[in-house]
């Protein structure tokens, strides 16, 4: 009987031990399946997420540069009316500065003991000489 003991308690271990291996071997084998998987999915999420991201990239410089193309055309609309409108300005001036040298060479040559009106003119000349400048300035720096 005794025999039999021994034959039936080597025969429960290797059972066990087969049990054991078997047992971690699926759980092994279940264990890399997961990890797997997981490692999968990570792998599928950074590329779906830089792919977006590329797409998003893209769509925001196409905006931008739609944006900045209005933009450019507004800002080029403006300067042009401003220039047109400095060169009609300049132009008023002109004219008023030469109605002016004529009057006061009218006046200057009809009195000559009326210098104070000959000097009002003068004044009223370099005034306006001097908005003329002022004006080509402010084109200058438009330009």
């Amino acid at each position: 009987m005794n025999d039999t003991n021994i034959e039936h308690a080597t025969s429960g271990r290797q059972t066990a031990n087969t049990r054991k291996k078997r047992n971690s071997t699926a759980f092994l084998v279940f264990l890399s399946i997961w990890i797997l998987l997981i490692g999968g999915g990570i792998f599928g999420a950074k590329l779906y997420t830089d792919r977006m991201q590329q797409e998003i990239t893209a769509d925001v410089e196409k905006q931008t540069a739609a944006q900045i193309a209005i933009m450019q055309k507004s800002y080029d609309e403006r300067l042009t009316k401003l220039e047109t409108s400095y060169k009609t300005e300049m132009t008023e001036l002109k004219g008023k500065v030469d109605a002016l040298n004529e009057l006061l060479t009218f006046t200057k040559d009809n009195a000559d003991t009326k210098t104070d009106n000959s000097n009002k003119l003068y004044t009223q000349l370099n005034e306006v000489k001097k908005q003329l400048d002022e004006l080509k300035k402010s084109l200058d720096v438009l330009k």
